[in-house]
C-alpha cells in the first residue's frame, strides 16, 4: 500500500526541481568563490550557506509533499495576516542593503520576507477565487475584493522599495484572475491599471530609468556603460566568451570581479560562460519539465482551488525565471529577481522547494483519484 502511495507522486516534477537546485549549488560555488575569498577569506562561504538552506528546503519539500493541499484553504487568512505583519516588520527593523530595506537579519543569516509573501498571495487568491466562481463575472463583488489586499501588499513592498517583487505579485495575481474566469473587459481594465502603475514606478526613480536605458542600448554612451548598463555589458561578454561548449566549469573570467552579482542575479551569465549553450539548455530543460508537470497537475486536479494554486505557483516560478534570463541576456530590463532554484539566496530557495512540494501534493491527489477509479473499473 505504501509503495502504491509513493507511485502517485510526480517524480518527474520533483527530480527536475532537485536537479536544478543541485546544479545551482555547484554553480554558486563556482561563481562566488573569488568574491568569497576577497570578502570572507573563505572560498566556500556562499556555497556552505546555500547548502544549509538546501537541507532546510528539502525538509519543507518533503513535508509539503505529504501535507494535503486543500488544508491551505483554512490557513490562507492567517498567511495573508502574517504576510502583512512581516512586511511591516521589515519596514520597521529591516536590514538596508543596496538601497532597499527588504531583509530581516537573524543571527548570521538574512531572510527576505517578500519571497514568502509571494507564495502566501498565490494561496490566498486561489482560495478566494475558487469560492467566487458563481459570481466571478461581477467585478465589484467577484473580482475586486481580493485585489484590494493585493494592492495593499504591493504598496508595502514598494515602500522597501522592491519593484521587481511587487510587479511579480501583480502579474501572478493577474494570471489567477484570468484563470478564474473573469470577463475580458475586467481583465483589460486591470491589465491597463497594473501596467500604468508599474510603468510609473519604473520611470519615477533615476536608477530604474538607468536600467531601462541599459536594456534599450547598453553601448550608447560610455557614461551609461559605466552606470546602469555595466552589468549587462559584462553579461554579454560572459555569453560571448562561453559560446557553444563553454570555457569549462570554474573557468569563468567575468566572475573575477568584472560581473557584479555573479552568484545571484547574473548566475545564468556564469553558466553560459563556463558551460556554454549546453549548460543553458540543461537549465531550460529542467524548467520546462517543471512547467509541464505543474500545469499537468493543475489540469488533472478536480478542485478549482487546487487548479488555481498549481497554475499560480508554476506561473510564478517560470515567469520569474524568464524575467531573470531576459535580464541576463539583454532581452528584458534588469529587475533584480533571482532565478528560482539557481540563484544564491535562502529565502528564494526555501519558497521554491516548498512550492514544488505543494504542487507535488496536488499532483498526488489527482493521480490517486485516477488510480482508484481505474482500480474500481477493473474490479
Amino acid at each position: 500500500m505504501k509503495t502504491t502511495r509513493y507511485k502517485d507522486y510526480d517524480w518527474w516534477l520533483i527530480i527536475s526541481a532537485l536537479l536544478l537546485t543541485m546544479f545551482g549549488i555547484i554553480m554558486i560555488y563556482s561563481a562566488s568563490f573569488p568574491l568569497a575569498i576577497d570578502i570572507y577569506d573563505n572560498a566556500s562561504h556562499f556555497f556552505d550557506r546555500q547548502l544549509i538552506w538546501f537541507v532546510v528546503g528539502m525538509g519543507l519539500l518533503v513535508f509539503f509533499m505529504h501535507f494535503r493541499y486543500d488544508m491551505w484553504r483554512k490557513l490562507s487568512p492567517l498567511l495573508i495576516l502574517g504576510s502583512v505583519l512581516l512586511l511591516i516588520t521589515v519596514l520597521l527593523v529591516g536590514t538596508h542593503i543596496r538601497g532597499a530595506t527588504s531583509w530581516i537579519t537573524i543571527g548570521p543569516f538574512t531572510i527576505q520576507p517578500s519571497e514568502f509573501v509571494k507564495l502566501a498571495v498565490i494561496i490566498y487568491l486561489a482560495q478566494v477565487y475558487s469560492q467566487k466562481q458563481a459570481y466571478i463575472n461581477k467585478f465589484i463583488s467577484g473580482v475586486l475584493p481580493p485585489l484590494v489586499v493585493v494592492v495593499f501588499i504591493f504598496s508595502l513592498i514598494m515602500l522597501q522599495p522592491d519593484l521587481g517583487t511587487a510587479a511579480a505579485i501583480l502579474m501572478t495575481a493577474g494570471i489567477i484572475v484570468f484563470l478564474s474566469g473573469a470577463k475580458w473587459r475586467h481583465l483589460t481594465v486591470l491589465a491597463l491599471l497594473s501596467g500604468g502603475v508599474i510603468t510609473y514606478f519604473a520611470i519615477s526613480e533615476s536608477y530604474r530609468m538607468q536600467r531601462l536605458i541599459a536594456f534599450r542600448d547598453p553601448f550608447e554612451t560610455a557614461e551609461r556603460a559605466s552606470g546602469g548598463a555595466y552589468q549587462l555589458i559584462q553579461s554579454y561578454i560572459s555569453f560571448a566568451h562561453g559560446g557553444l561548449t563553454g570555457t569549462g566549469l570554474g573557468q569563468s573570467v567575468q566572475k573575477m570581479h568584472y560581473l557584479p552579482d555573479p552568484h545571484t542575479d547574473f548566475i545564468l551569465a556564469v553558466i553560459a560562460e563556463e558551460l556554454g549553450i549546453f549548460g543553458i539548455g540543461f537549465v531550460l530543460l529542467c524548467l520546462l519539465m517543471i512547467a509541464w508537470r505543474g500545469v499537468l497537475a493543475g489540469i488533472r486536479c478536480r478542485q478549482t482551488f487546487g487548479t488555481l494554486l498549481a497554475f499560480g505557483i508554476v506561473f510564478q516560478l517560470v515567469s520569474q525565471a524568464i524575467v531573470n534570463a531576459g535580464a541576463a541576456s539583454g532581452l528584458l530590463p534588469i529587475t533584480g529577481l533571482p532565478f528560482p532554484f539557481l540563484s544564491y539566496g535562502g529565502s528564494s530557495l526555501l519558497v521554491s522547494l516548498a512550492s514544488i512540494g505543494i504542487v507535488a501534493n496536488i499532483s498526488r491527489e489527482g493521480n490517486r483519484i485516477k488510480r482508484e477509479q481505474d482500480e474500481n473499473q477493473a474490479a
